[in-house]
């Protein structure tokens, strides 16, 4: 989330060299964000190619935020 966060979108193969994860780890995290509509996720063609696109969505910004915000109250509290 951090790196759609910095990048509002990036295509699968950056997050997955970014990650270091197999096709199908990516696929099953991505898969969970998408369900709770986190993300978005945009299949085309470039040329004859498929490439998946990543993008956060709103409702991901959103959730992110909370979390960091959480994460800056709990160190300030302890």
């Amino acid at each position: 989330m951090s790196r759609l966060i910095a990048n509002d979108e990036l295509p699968f193969k950056a997050l997955k060299e970014y990650l270091e994860v197999t096709d199908g780890n990516l696929s099953s995290h991505l898969s969970k964000l998408e369900k709770e509509e986190y993300i978005v996720i945009e299949k085309t063609f470039e040329g004859k190619r498929p490439k998946t696109i990543v993008k956060i969505a709103t409702k991901g910004k959103k959730a992110f935020d909370n979390y960091i915000k959480a994460l800056k109250q709990f160190i300030e509290e302890n």
